[in-house]
């Protein structure tokens, strides 16, 4: 079985990444991470983000995209940015729960993303999206993450986030969510979560670092490369047990610790 690469979602750095984007890019790379992905509209030239990454021998492994720059007016604008870049995957990473309270409202999401999914294919792109803990309360009888993925086309990636996922709902079965969808995972979020410490603190329950948690690496990892078709672990780490930079430095060395 092939070695999976890892990514870090930037967004577990973003202050250090305000302050100092190359140095940044280059403590990352130093980790031993193999890519980094985006995340908001972007504000840098893609050729002068992609000088950066060449320097520290980073790849972008995706972009969590807002919605807007998917829209008929704005995604041949970011196909090409992209494309300078050489990023070819568009994670959509969040809608606002209020304006998605029907059933409804997640089937015409599904037919959006296939819609700019059969778009970015032509230019060797995909999307995908990704949960947050909205996804996984029940809506109308069963969750809005199997509402959208029962009916988006296999095209689009399902960006599923472990952490993201438990703190909604600490009953989430996380393999079985990847097993449920063969061949959709190609991009996973790595977030740690202790069920143990939820009830009394949900807060709490995020702040260990992967290896110091309870999810069952493992099982998941064996769902995501025997059946979910992963092409990147992305570790994303958003609690304050520890510095950012060292908390993403942790969760990267207990991945090795593991054979990733």
């Amino acid at each position: 079985m092939k070695k999976i690469p890892v990514g870090l979602q930037l967004y577990s750095v973003r202050y250090a990444l305000a302050e100092d984007m190359r140095g940044t890019l280059a403590a990352v790379a130093e980790m031993g991470y193999s890519g980094v992905e985006f995340f908001g509209a972007p504000h840098h030239s893609a050729d002068e983000l992609r000088a950066m990454l060449d320097d520290a021998g980073l790849v972008c492994c995706g972009w969590h995209t807002p919605i807007e720059l998917l829209q008929e007016a704005t995604i041949f604008p970011t196909i090409a940015y992209n494309k300078a870049l050489g990023n070819d995957k568009f994670i959509v990473p969040w809608v606002n729960p209020e304006q998605y309270q029907r059933r409804d409202d997640w089937i015409e999401l599904a037919k959006f993303l296939d819609g700019a999914a059969y778009t970015l294919a032509r230019h060797g792109m995909a999307t995908g999206f990704h949960n947050h803990y909205a996804e996984f309360l029940p809506l109308e009888g069963e969750w809005p993450w199997y509402t959208l993925f029962d009916h988006a086309a296999p095209e689009v990636i399902m960006q599923f986030d472990t952490g993201n996922a438990l703190a909604g709902n600490a009953g989430v079965d996380v393999v079985d969510v990847i097993r449920r969808y063969p061949g959709r995972s190609r991009s996973v979020h790595l977030k740690p979560f202790a069920k143990s410490l939820a009830a009394k603190d949900p807060e709490a329950a995020t702040r260990p670092a992967i290896g110091e948690d309870e999810i069952p690496w493992a099982d998941f990892f064996d769902a995501c490369e025997s059946a979910g078709g992963v092409e990147w672990y992305i570790v994303e780490y958003e609690s304050d047990a520890y510095p950012p930079l060292e908390a993403v430095r942790r969760c990267l060395q207990a991945l090795r610790d593991m054979g990733k």
